[in-house]
C-alpha cells in the first residue's frame, strides 16, 4: 500500500476534493456596520446634529455624543461576536498523517483529500471521515460527536468520523468525505449562522423605538407648524428668519422623544457585567447574555464533563473466591501499561503496578463487539497462565455464574462500569474471530466510577432553592445517568431512554414535562428537546462540552460552555466557564439579577422622558405654543434627573428576583409619570403665557419644573432607598441649585432665576407633579407588589 501519488493529490486539489471549509458567517463586516450605523434613529440624529451645526448651534448638539458611543459599542461586540464564529472549528488537530508515495508525511488537515491513506495512531483526531484499510486494536472516542462516552471499536471496512479522537490501536484508514461533506462540518453548520443572544431587555427596548419610529414624523408635523404658527405663521417666519429658532425646537422635540441613553446605558452595563464575570473566569462571548440567566427556569445540562469531571476512575476490587490465581494483580498491571490498551484499562496504572515480570506470548486486544480482552504469560515451569478481562455478561455464561453475574448486575445498576477478571488454563484463540478459553474460574469484579464534580451538588441545590429547574440530557446509558443524578443530589429513580422518544411535538413536550434524565440522546435530539421546552414556555439554559452539544447550546435561550469544550462548542456558546466550575454559575446569576434589575429601575427613568416629550410636543403644538426648551437646556435636566443617576443606579447590587414583564412594568409608570410631566409644564405655560414673559425667563421656568418632577420621579425609581442611592439623588438635588447659581452655565444653557411669580408658579407646579408622582408610585406597588 502505497497511498496517493504526488499527481493524483494535485488533480484531487484541483478538483475541489481537499479538506477546506469555508470559514465565513452569514453577516460581513460591512453588514455589520449597516445594522448597527445607518438606522433610521441614527439618520435622525445625524441630520439633527447637522443642522444644528449648520445654523451655528453647537451647543444644541451634544446629544450626538451618545449615539456616536452607541453605535461605536453595537459595532464592536458584534464583531467580536462573528469573529469568534469564524474561528469556529470541529477539528482541533493542527497536522493529518497520511501516506503518500510509500512514505508518512504530516500535512496540514486542509491539505488532505479525497482518497488519502490517514495513518492513524492512539491519540490522533480524525481529520476527514475515512473508511478504516487495516486495524490492530483500533478504537475511536466519538463522545464529541455523538455524546456517547464508550469507545467504538473499528475493524476493516468501518468508517470512523472526522472529530473523533483514536484512544487505542492503529491502523489506516481511506478518506471518503472532506470538508464541508465531512460529518463533523454537516454536524456544526447550523451552528456557524449568525444569531444574537435572546434579550428580554434588547427586545423590548428594540419594541419601544419601533413604537417612537412610526410616531416621529407625525409628532414633528404637528411640532413644526405650532412652531412657525407661534412665529406669526408660515409665511412671517420663513421671510424674517424665525424659522431657524422653530427649527431648534423642532429638533429639540425630535430628539428628546428617543431615548438614546438608554440604550447606550444597557450597552454600559452589559459590558460592566461582562468585566464583573471576567474576574470570575466566565468569559461573555455576547454583552446581552450577561442578564439571561437571571430569566432562565429551566436548565439543561450533560453529564460528561459537566456534572462529571470526564473519563473513567477505578474505584475498587470486588474478590469473588478467598483464594484466587497467583498473579492476578501483577495481571492487571500488565493490562494497564500495554500499549493498546484502552481508557478503561489504562486507569487501573493508579491501583497495579506492572513489574516487568510477565511476558505475553499470546494476546486478543480488547474489541468493542467482543467486550474483552486476554493474555497467555509464558512461566519458568512451562505453563501458560491465562487472564480475561471484561465486561461480566460477555465472558461468563449464565449457567453456573447467576451469583457472580447477579452482583455484577448490582454493581451496574448503581452507577458503576464493571469488569470481571477470570483465569484460566488454556490459551484463547486469536484471529478475526476469537473465541474464549474453557474453564474459566471468576477471580474479581473491577468497578469504575465517572467522578461527579466536587461544586455540582451545592450548585444544583442552588439552582432547585431559585426555582430552577434541571434536566440532565447525556448520550450514556439511562441508568448510568440516573446512577450519576442521584450522587449529586438529584431525586430521580430512573432515567428516560431518549430512542424511544416520540417524534410528535406534543408527545415530546410531555415527555418533557414528566422526565429529569435522559440517557442515549443524540445531538439532534438533543436540539429538538431544547425547542419543545421552549414551546412549553419555559426560558432554558444548556452546558455541555462536546461538539454533539453544539447545536442545542446555540438553540438554548443561554449556551454555556465548559473549559474542557470543543472548540466548535465554546464558539457557539453565550457564556464559557474558563476554569470549568460549575459553582460559577450562581455568581453569573447574581449578575444577571443586578443587570436587568437596574436596567428596570432607570428604564423608568428614560421612557419618562419620551413619554413627556411626545406629550408636551404633541400638546403645545396642537396649542401653537413654541417648544419650552432649548436642545442644551434639555441635556441639562436630563443630565442631572435622568443620566449621570442613571449610570450609578444601573451599576449597584440589586439582588432582586426576576419576573417577567419587564416592559410592561415600566410602561405602567413611565407612560402616566410622562403625562404628569407634560400637565406641570402645560400648567406652567399656561399660567406664564397669561401675563408679561420672556422666551428666556419662560423657559429658565420650565426647566425648573422640569427638574422638580425629574428628581421627584429619580427619588421614587431609586426606592428602597439605601445609603448609596440617597447619596446620588442628594449630588444630584445640590447640582442643580450650584448649576442654577454659577454664571457659565448660565450662560452656556440660557439659564437665570425668572421673577418671583413666574418661580412661585414653577415651584407650585413641580410640587403638584411631584405629589401626583408619589400617587403613581403608590398604584404601582399595589399593581406590581414585590
Amino acid at each position: 500500500m502505497n497511498g496517493l501519488s504526488h499527481h493524483e493529490v494535485a488533480a484531487r486539489i484541483e478538483s475541489g476534493l481537499d479538506n477546506r471549509v469555508p470559514d465565513k458567517t452569514s453577516r460581513s463586516l460591512w453588514q455589520i456596520f449597516r445594522a448597527n450605523v445607518l438606522t433610521l434613529f441614527n439618520a435622525i440624529v445625524g441630520t439633527s446634529f447637522l443642522v444644528l451645526l449648520l445654523l451655528g448651534r453647537w451647543q444644541d448638539a451634544l446629544f450626538g455624543l451618545a449615539a456616536a458611543g452607541n453605535a461605536v459599542i453595537g459595532v464592536v461586540q458584534e464583531f467580536r461576536a462573528k469573529r469568534s464564529l469564524d474561528r469556529l472549528a470541529v477539528l482541533d488537530a493542527p497536522r493529518a498523517r497520511v501516506l503518500r508515495d510509500g512514505q508518512i508525511l504530516e500535512i496540514a488537515t486542509a491539505e488532505v483529500v479525497r482518497d488519502d491513506v490517514l495513518v492513524l495512531r492512539a491519540g490522533d483526531q480524525v481529520t476527514a471521515d475515512a473508511s478504516v484499510l487495516d486495524a490492530a486494536g483500533l478504537e475511536a472516542d466519538e463522545s464529541l460527536l455523538t455524546g456517547e462516552s464508550d469507545p467504538i471499536d473499528k475493524d476493516a471496512g468501518s468508517e470512523v468520523l472526522s472529530g473523533s479522537i483514536i484512544v487505542a490501536g492503529h491502523g489506516k484508514a481511506r478518506v471518503v468525505r472532506v470538508g464541508a461533506e465531512s460529518f463533523a462540518s454537516r454536524l456544526t453548520a447550523d451552528a456557524r449562522r449568525f444569531s444574537l443572544v435572546d434579550s428580554e431587555i434588547r427586545n423590548s427596548l428594540n419594541r419601544v423605538l419601533r413604537w417612537i419610529a412610526w410616531g416621529i414624523l407625525p409628532v414633528a408635523v404637528v411640532v413644526i407648524n405650532g412652531e412657525l404658527q407661534s412665529r406669526g405663521g408660515w409665511q412671517d417666519a420663513l421671510a424674517t428668519g424665525a424659522w431657524t429658532g422653530a427649527m431648534v425646537g423642532v429638533i429639540a422635540s425630535v430628539i428628546a422623544m428617543v431615548p438614546l441613553g438608554l440604550v447606550l446605558l444597557t450597552s454600559v452595563a452589559f459590558a460592566v457585567g461582562g468585566l464583573r464575570l471576567a474576574g470570575h473566569k466566565v468569559l461573555i462571548q455576547e454583552l446581552a447574555a450577561v442578564e439571561g440567566l437571571a430569566r432562565v427556569d429551566i436548565l439543561c445540562m450533560d453529564k460528561t464533563g459537566t456534572l462529571t469531571e470526564g473519563g473513567l476512575k477505578f474505584d475498587a476490587v470486588h474478590q469473588l473466591t478467598p483464594s484466587p490465581d497467583a498473579g492476578w494483580q501483577q495481571a492487571l498491571g500488565w493490562f494497564a501499561t500495554e500499549p493498546e490498551a484502552n481508557a478503561t484499562a489504562r486507569s487501573l496504572a493508579t491501583a497495579f503496578e506492572d513489574d516487568g515480570g510477565f511476558q505475553s506470548v499470546s494476546y486478543v486486544p480488547f474489541s468493542s463487539s467482543r467486550k474483552w480482552s486476554g493474555v497467555s504469560f509464558g512461566s519458568s515451569n512451562g505453563t501458560t497462565p491465562t487472564w480475561i478481562l471484561g465486561a461480566p455478561e460477555m465472558v461468563l455464561a449464565p449457567a453456573g455464574h447467576a451469583g457472580v453475574l447477579g452482583q455484577a448486575g448490582e454493581l451496574a445498576r448503581a452507577g458503576l462500569r464493571t469488569l470481571l477478571l477470570a483465569g484460566a488454563d488454556g490459551l484463547p484463540a486469536a484471529g478475526k474471530v476469537a473465541t474464549l478459553p474453557a474453564g474459566l474460574r471468576p477471580v474479581a469484579l473491577l468497578t469504575f466510577r465517572e467522578q461527579p464534580r466536587s461544586d455540582a451538588r451545592e450548585t444544583l441545590e442552588f439552582f432547585r432553592a431559585e426555582g430552577v429547574e434541571v434536566k440532565i440530557i447525556s448520550g450514556d446509558d439511562p441508568r448510568t445517568v440516573a446512577a450519576i443524578a442521584r450522587r449529586v443530589g438529584v431525586d430521580v429513580t430512573d432515567g428516560f431512554d431518549a430512542r424511544e422518544l416520540p417524534e410528535d411535538p406534543q408527545l415530546l413536550e410531555e415527555v418533557m414535562g414528566r422526565n429529569t434524565v435522559f440517557g442515549r440522546v443524540s445531538p439532534d435530539q438533543k436540539k429538538d428537546m431544547v425547542t419543545a421546552l421552549q414551546r412549553l414556555g419555559h426560558t432554558v439554559a444548556m452546558t455541555g462540552d462536546g461538539v454533539n452539544d453544539a447545536l442545542a447550546l446555540k438553540t438554548a435561550d443561554l449556551g454555556i460552555a465548559m473549559d474542557s469544550a470543543a472548540p466548535a462548542t465554546k464558539a457557539v456558546s453565550r457564556l464559557v466557564l474558563l476554569d470549568g466550575r460549575f459553582d460559577r454559575l450562581p455568581e453569573v446569576l447574581a449578575e444577571g439579577r443586578r443587570v436587568i434589575a437596574n436596567i428596570e429601575r432607570v428604564s423608568s427613568l428614560f421612557l419618562s422622558k419620551t413619554a413627556y416629550s411626545i406629550a408636551i410636543a404633541v400638546t403645545f403644538g396642537l396649542m401653537q405654543w413654541p417648544f419650552p426648551f432649548l436642545p442644551r437646556q434639555l441635556s441639562f435636566t436630563d443630565g442631572l434627573t435622568i443620566g449621570i443617576p442613571a449610570f450609578f443606579l444601573a451599576l449597584m447590587p440589586n439582588a432582586r428576583r426576576y419576573k417577567p414583564g419587564f416592559l410592561r412594568r415600566s410602561l405602567w409608570f413611565s407612560v402616566p409619570a410622562g403625562l404628569i410631566v407634560a400637565a406641570a409644564l402645560l400648567a406652567l405655560n399656561g399660567i406664564a403665557l397669561s401675563g408679561e414673559t420672556t422666551p428666556e425667563t419662560l423657559g429658565s421656568a420650565s426647566v425648573l419644573t422640569l427638574s422638580v418632577v425629574g428628581l421627584w420621579i429619580l427619588a421614587v425609581v431609586s426606592r428602597p432607598l439605601n445609603t448609596g442611592r440617597v447619596g446620588v439623588l442628594a449630588a444630584m438635588c445640590a447640582a442643580l441649585v450650584i448649576l442654577l447659581n454659577l454664571p457659565l452655565a448660565q450662560e452656556f444653557f440660557i439659564l437665570s432665576w425668572p421673577p418671583a411669580s413666574l418661580l412661585l408658579a414653577a415651584l407650585a407646579a413641580g410640587l403638584g407633579g411631584g405629589l401626583a408622582i408619589e400617587l403613581l408610585a403608590w398604584l404601582h406597588r399595589r399593581k406590581f407588589p414585590r
